[in-house]
């Protein structure tokens, strides 16, 4: 296996950046908050591109390559065998994809459930494509909360002639990997009552150790669906947008609605890149795996021994940790993420751990109901900022209050 990504690259090297990640706070914060990595390019990704870069291939993107790599990558990974690369468009990226979607399947007005606390751009986006959120809340330990959803499902849908759910699959930022048993449920549920379902999957490489991808467009009754999926998470591509929009059988014309225009979005060097993962860095995403499920273990065991104030459930899927810090006592949190919320929407532990231990996460009350008085926390950096992290962290919460 290769050497694990998340070791290859120091504070220093990483302070040289110049993303979001590394730009929005000063230099003595700790960043472990949106979702990036703290990892270098996969080798066969900086070949692509290079060779891409060395032939001056910087034009308009063509042909199918990246749905073909995905669709192989589908079935070696989660013996998938059902995804048809003509049943797949490329997007500029995962959430611009499902506005489309939601473009072609619904009107201004209509209700997108989601399973909140969930994502932040699954309210703003949503939100600007003028439908309406309507929450169906996760259970306490973080899953679909089918019986909820079934009542979420049936009400609206004796309101509604266009009912959409928008699944996080895995959930972000809960973590959990939604099980085959529980997508067949919801899509039973989803059949039942004529709502048309949205799968982001663009964590969906990102299963850890212990757990199961199910792609939610294998899952039985998932015909009229549709899945997102990007390399973007798994490979550390975010500033190289570019994803693939995939329809389920009976969902192809509402695909072929989609104005042709939306695929001059994704920039070729980003298809590039992509397909290049997909394709040929499989070995990297391994030794990254192994790695993160390290830091998972480092972070839920100095949780449980050091911080025992903070409840935390082991996240199955994704490099994202959902803290429960309400036994802290802080100030309810109010408001909602309309963006990537670094310093505005700061509030209760997240502003806590900022102003104390100069560690940057995601404050809870963004994600929706549920949130307030959470944390959510990138564990995908090295053994060594994390761990250095959570000392500064348990430092902070044994720190008494101001007089």
């Amino acid at each position: 296996m290769a050497s694990n990504p998340l070791e290859e690259l120091s504070l220093d090297q990483l302070r040289k950046r110049t993303s979001k990640k590394w730009r929005t706070h000063p230099a003595d914060v700790l960043p472990l908050w949106v979702a990036e990595m703290d990892v270098p390019l996969a080798e066969p990704i900086v070949d692509a591109l290079k060779n891409a870069i060395d032939q001056g291939d910087t034009g308009y993107p063509a042909g199918d390559g990246y749905a073909n790599a995905l669709a192989r990558f589908a079935r070696n990974r989660w013996g998938w065998h059902g995804f048809q690369p003509d049943r797949a468009i490329i997007v500029p990226d995962v959430m611009l994809g499902i506005v489309e979607v939601l473009r072609v399947i619904t009107e201004p007005g209509d209700p997108v459930v989601v399973n909140a606390p969930v994502y932040p751009p699954f309210f703003a986006f949503t939100s600007h494509a003028d439908r309406r959120v309507v929450e169906s809340p996760l259970t306490a330990t973080g899953r679909i909360d089918l019986d909820r959803l079934a009542d979420t499902f049936q009400n609206l849908a004796s309101k509604h002639a266009r009912v959409t759910y928008l699944l996080s699959n895995p959930h972000n930022p809960t973590g959990a990997v939604h099980t085959r048993a529980e997508l067949s449920t919801v899509a039973e549920l989803a059949s039942r009552y004529g709502v048309r379902v949205i799968a982001d999957e663009i964590h969906a490489p990102l299963v850890l150790p212990g757990s199961t991808f199910v792609p939610y467009l294998s899952v039985a009754g998932a015909d009229d669906a549709f899945s997102l999926m990007s390399a973007s998470k798994a490979w550390n591509l975010a500033g190289l947008k570019a994803a693939l929009a995939i329809a389920g059988p009976a969902a192809t014309d509402d695909l072929a609605r989609i104005p042709e225009e939306v695929s001059h979005g994704p920039s070729h060097l980003g298809i590039i890149a992509h397909t290049a993962a997909f394709a040929a860095a499989g070995d990297w995403l391994d030794a990254l795996l192994a790695g993160l499920d390290v830091n998972r273990s480092t972070l839920g065991n100095f949780l449980t021994e050091r911080i025992p104030e903070f409840d935390h459930t082991r996240p199955e899927g994704t490099y994202l940790a959902w803290i429960d810090c309400r036994r802290l006592g802080l100030p309810e949190e109010h408001g909602r993420q309309t963006g990537n919320g670094a310093v505005t929407d700061l509030e209760g532990p997240a502003k806590l751990l900022l102003e104390r231990a100069r560690v940057a996460v995601n404050a809870g009350h963004v994600f929706g109901s549920g949130g307030s008085g959470h944390i959510r926390l990138n564990f995908a950096t090295s053994p060594t900022i994390l761990t250095e992290a959570l000392t500064r962290i348990e430092q902070a919460v044994r720190q008494p209050a101001a007089p």
